[in-house]
């Protein structure tokens, strides 16, 4: 019972910072919607990292910290989720 609860905080723990290295590595992801002029978006599925292109004065960049948040929540869950059906499947007897 104790190892089940280590490997379900320890899965908990993987899919975590998997799911904020998966959130910073889609700022590699342009995702600028289309008619938009003045700024570059970048981030999946949410846009959190932008990049002004039109006028910008001492910092063109700027991050949505509420969609990076969100970012991370859902890409952790999808993580998560596959984590755990692969654990449950590899997991031989798990009735």
């Amino acid at each position: 019972m104790k190892s089940s609860t280590a490997s379900t905080s320890t899965l908990l723990l993987a899919s975590f910072l998997c799911g904020e290295i998966i959130t910073l590595l889609t700022a590699l992801i342009e995702t600028t919607p289309p008619m938009l002029v003045g700024a570059v978006h970048y981030g999946y599925p949410l846009a959190w990292l932008f990049r002004m292109v039109v006028a910008p004065q001492y910092n063109p960049w700027k991050v949505d910290f509420g969609n990076f948040i969100a970012d991370t929540v859902i890409w952790f869950v999808i993580v998560a989720i596959v984590a755990f059906i692969v654990a449950r499947v590899r997991k031989p007897g798990s009735q």
